[in-house]
């Protein structure tokens, strides 16, 4: 407490200042996340860079050492052994170690280990990597054919995919599922593991500190307490008990030194359980409420439904963007709220957004929904985020 608050908008706005290696500055970084060939590359040889999509009103730059990295490592090592029991072990061996994940393209933090993955002979056979962008009757065939052990998909995308599961077009088996990114319901997970016959585990992380926590078998997350501190507050940032809802939380990663992030305003609420986890695990237990898992679902002309995930309608990667956000207003319209960066040309990125947004409603054969501008900027949560995704049936939330 003797470190002040901070949060996204004030580092972003020292960034130069902030880093502690003087070759990091805003303008390499901002050069290095705007080339879309340099994903999964090393900023300036040596450290990773991620980029955040500004949910919580500004996208951000991340820069994370290999001191990081080495505990993401070691993290990821804790978690799974957590998981998976010998015969788990056993099956993913057996099933040749295939893994799949669901990624946002660009420089994002799934974005960046699928690329790197991928640039090497061995991470192409042992790993598929799929856009949110896919359309979801691909990615189902995708799978199918490549049949994973352990698939890490997001939360929205892992519901939707239980449907296809269930309706006999999606006919695989893995191991584990972890999924992350956003929340969901208790009993979708419980939903999801009967239709997969799979372990369904989850896990909370940030950009800003990939390592945080992992779920246990009572739905709780147990934070990474000897790397990453985690303080509930209230808004005036005063501590909040166990067993009470925060209105925030404030994060400190021990682990990254060029880019150092203490008592950082996440924006989420969360609780943090008063008495230990009745599953053994020492380590802090928390649940998030500040994180949902919101799936647009329009008609088709055929009258069936097809269901597309928010992170499909990732647009902040145009540049001329600052924040965005889109709103189902009725079952087959959408409207665009944006707000802009200063000096840019706002015909030009409107138009870009309607074509990025028609061209995926395109592939998913959506052609007859309509998409119009706002003339109002995105607006905020109660809980202080901006939306990137508001579906219709939570527009008056």
């Amino acid at each position: 407490t003797l470190l002040p608050v901070t949060d996204k908008q004030r580092l972003m706005a020292r960034f130069d200042d902030w880093a502690t290696d003087r070759e990091v500055t805003i303008g390499k970084a901002r050069a290095f996340a705007e080339n879309p060939d340099l994903i999964g590359e090393r900023f300036l040889g040596k450290y990773t860079l991620n980029t955040t999509s500004g949910t919580t009103g500004t996208p951000g730059i991340f820069v994370l050492d290999d001191r990081t990295m080495a505990v993401v490592s070691a993290m990821a090592l804790r978690t799974l052994r957590a998981w998976l029991g010998f015969s788990d072990v056993v099956k993913f061996l057996a099933d040749g170690r295939r893994m799949a994940m669901t990624f946002a393209p660009g420089h994002s933090a799934t974005g960046v280990p699928a690329a790197r993955f991928h640039k090497s002979a061995s991470g192409r056979k042992r790993l598929l990597a799929l856009s949110v962008h896919m359309p979801i009757s691909e990615m189902v065939g995708r799978l199918n054919e490549f049949r994973p052990a352990l698939f890490a998909p997001y939360a929205s995308v892992a519901r939707l995919l239980a449907g296809e599961q269930e309706a006999g077009w999606l006919n695989i088996r893995p191991v584990l599922m972890v999924l992350a990114a956003e929340g969901l319901p208790v009993d979708e997970y419980d939903r999801i593991a009967k239709v997969f016959g799979a372990k369904v585990e989850t896990s909370y992380a940030a950009t800003e500190c990939p390592f945080l926590s992992y779920g246990c078998g009572e739905r709780w997350l147990h934070v990474n307490s000897d790397w990453a501190v985690l303080e509930p507050v209230d808004t005036d940032y005063r501590p909040v008990p166990p067993g009470e809802q925060s209105h925030t939380v404030l994060l400190s990663n021990l682990a990254n030194r060029v880019q150092p992030v203490l008592r950082y305003d996440l924006g989420d609420s969360i609780v943090q359980r008063p008495d230990p986890c009745p599953c053994g695990n020492p380590l802090p237990a928390i649940r998030v409420r500040g994180r949902s898992a919101d799936v647009l679902t329009f008609p088709t002309e055929g009258g069936e439904r097809v269901s597309i995930p928010p992170l499909a309608f990732e647009i902040d990667h145009i540049p001329g963007i600052e924040l965005f956000q889109i709103v189902q207003t009725t079952a087959t319209s959408l409207r665009v709220r944006l707000r802009l960066e200063a000096g840019v040309d706002p015909r030009r990125v409107r138009q870009s957004v309607v074509s990025e947004i028609v061209r995926l409603l395109n592939e998913h054969k959506l052609d007859h929904v309509r998409v119009e501008h706002a003339d109002e900027p995105p607006e905020q949560s109660p809980g202080g985020k901006y939306r990137t995704v508001v579906p219709l049936n939570q527009v008056s939330e």
